[in-house]
């Protein structure tokens, strides 16, 4: 059963296609793109080893000429040294303005391959291939392309949409069960912030820790609702001038946790698991329409999830607080919060006292 879900946008609309056994039929989907013939296929060594000869294969029997670029695994390489990679073989490869760079992989790979075809020749043609729950429900759509900072996470980037994205559900079964969870992680924010069906959805699961316990209906239903979720956003904004600021529920204090550990000992789901604890505790002693039991639904989701909820063992609460002012959501010196109003509903607050947020935060540890 394939489900496909439109971003509309006023220049670039563009499709996402959920479909279970798709991803030897890539060529086929992308026949109707009016793409280039040449194409460059961007992975981390372990996704193509499990795939890149089936993607290959079916480019090529779709006629398009295929080179691979091979990068190595983990938010840690996402630099523009990476990337730096992606163009020295787009160069040795004579790929031109009608070319076409195929990001197949997590996150990490599709916003490098996205920065990288925003940039190259001025912009070049890029689909989204994603091979992990995180990237097929949230960094594959929204055109939010970039690498890190050393001092923090996405800092340079671009707005910039893809052609297509196709996801293959059934690749999943090669997923690590802990990415699995860390992509659950961003299923639940659309449920807290968007979705209240999804939400309650979830709450009817006795397990979401691992893919073994969903069965394929309800795993398509999740991808489909999230993509949906997303999709409705960023049609309505799409560069963050307003609405779209809500997707960043769990982020700004998840990003800081990220960037304070090196990328190394959590992985993104699980920062954001603890930044939506945190934030969801941050709306309660601000008062407002969330409530205790909105939290503790909340809480009981992560859990059920196998997702953390405490900030790691020795993290300086007061290095958090110092990453948080080179958040991309600062205003005026001002730290912007994405707060919870209830469940299917959110908003962006700025929080003025420090205090506040390290008495939430020293709760936590």
């Amino acid at each position: 059963m394939t489900s496909v879900v439109r971003v509309n946008l006023p220049q670039q609309s563009y499709d996402i296609a959920i479909a279970p056994g798709s991803l030897d039929k890539l060529g086929e989907w992308l026949q109707s793109q009016a793409l280039g013939k040449k194409m460059l296929l961007v992975s981390n060594p372990q996704v193509f080893g499990y795939y890149g000869e089936r993607v290959t294969a079916s480019l090529k029997s779709a006629g398009f000429e295929v080179a691979d670029c091979i990068l190595p695994d983990g938010e840690q390489y996402k630099t523009l040294e990476s990337v730096q990679k992606i163009y020295d073989t787009a160069l040795e490869n004579r790929l031109e303005r009608s070319s076409t760079l195929v990001a197949l992989g997590g996150g990490v790979i599709g916003d490098m391959t996205g920065f990288a075809a925003a940039t190259w020749l001025r912009g070049i043609n890029f689909v989204q291939v994603p091979t992990t729950l995180l990237a097929m429900v949230d960094a594959s759509i929204g055109g939010k392309t970039g690498v890190n900072h050393p001092k923090g996470k996405n800092l340079i980037g671009a707005f910039y949409q893809p052609r297509f994205v196709l996801i293959a559900p059934d690749v999943l079964k090669t997923l690590p069960a802990r990415e699995f969870r860390a992509g659950m992680a961003e299923v639940i924010k659309y449920g807290v912030i968007w979705d209240s069906e999804l939400f309650a959805k979830l709450e009817c699961c006795a397990r979401l820790d691992e893919m073994q316990y969903l069965d394929a209906a309800f795993l398509q239903e999740i991808i489909s609702r999230s993509c949906q979720s997303k999709a409705d956003i960023v049609s309505k904004d799409e560069k963050e001038s307003g609405l779209r600021a809500i997707l960043n529920y769990g982020h700004t204090i998840g990003h800081a946790i990220e960037s304070l550990t090196g990328y190394t000992l959590l992985n993104h789901g699980e920062a954001v698991a603890i930044g939506m604890v945190a934030v969801s505790r941050i709306a309660l002693e601000l008062g407002g329409l969330w409530d205790k039991d909105s939290d503790s639904r909340q809480l009981a989701l992560i859990k059920k999830a196998g997702l953390p909820s405490k900030l790691p063992a020795g993290l300086d609460i007061d290095a958090i607080l110092e990453s948080l002012q080179t958040d991309k959501k600062v205003k005026s010196g001002k730290v912007r919060f994405v707060l919870p109003e209830k469940i299917g509903a959110a908003t962006v607050s700025e929080i003025n006292s420090a205090d506040l947020i390290r008495q939430v935060l020293q709760k936590l540890v």
